[in-house]
């Protein structure tokens, strides 16, 4: 059993709508105690849209997403982490969007779960209502070649303008292993309750020399305008 609790705050900046700053199943890996960890996440959206939902929202066409994610294990069930910074570069150039402090987790068991919690606030360009918060449940099982992981969340406004009521998303991770060190897999990121910003991915993992590469190719549909994404997110050894 683990929990991951995390704080946001996002600073003023250049922001998406759209490719946000991690797209991610969250599952139970963790540095040991002691160890340092980088994750390198990068989005990019090749189609998306080119309107405004609202005044002065950002476009997610050609935007391309960087957020260095640190990570230091404290205890074998605890671990702290920082993304600094989350960055953009589109047509506009490079934007910084703010930083996320996260702290999970427990790793080495078949069965895992545990919780999220973020709270944010953002600039005009990636939501009209500023103040908004996530709680993230989660839960997996590890059986032989087969990893299956679960997330629901619970999406809600603190504070803002614009009337928004609460949303949940369900996602789901499921891959098999084919070598010690590669899994396939596929992602689904859905709203179960509306045709909303879903989106699915044909996933690669891989791991080597203490690198990590968690690779996806996806598309968006019902009413996601962004048709082609691609995401990356590079585990770097910086013990």
């Amino acid at each position: 059993m683990w929990a991951r609790i995390s704080a946001v705050v996002m600073l003023l900046g250049s922001s998406a709508h759209a490719a946000p700053e991690e797209i991610q199943i969250y599952m139970d890996e963790m540095n040991a105690p002691g160890q340092f960890g980088l994750d390198v996440h990068n989005n990019y959206v090749a189609t998306g849209h080119t309107t405004d939902d609202y005044a002065g929202e950002q476009q997610s066409l050609h935007r391309y997403r960087l957020t260095p994610e640190f990570a230091y294990g404290l205890t074998r069930s605890f671990e702290l982490g920082l993304y600094l910074p989350l960055a953009t570069i589109d047509r506009d150039g490079l934007g910084v969007d703010g930083l996320k402090l996260i702290a999970p987790k427990r790793r080495d068991q078949i069965w895992f779960w545990g919780a999220n919690f973020e709270i944010g606030v953002v600039d005009h360009g990636l939501d009209i209502n500023p103040y908004n918060a996530e709680l993230k449940g989660i839960v997996g099982l590890r059986s032989g070649p087969w990893t299956v992981a679960f997330n629901a969340n619970l999406d809600f406004k603190v504070y803002g303008p614009a009337s928004s009521p609460p949303s949940v998303d369900l996602d789901l991770k499921l891959s098999y292993l084919v070598t010690k060190a590669v899994a396939l897999g596929v992602e689904t990121y859905d709203d179960p309750f509306a045709l909303g910003d879903d989106s699915s991915f044909v996933t690669l993992d891989a791991s080597w020399a203490g690198w990590d590469l968690d690779l996806g190719v996806g598309s968006g549909y019902g009413t996601n305008p962004d048709r082609f994404l691609i995401k990356a997110i590079v585990g770097i050894p910086i013990d």
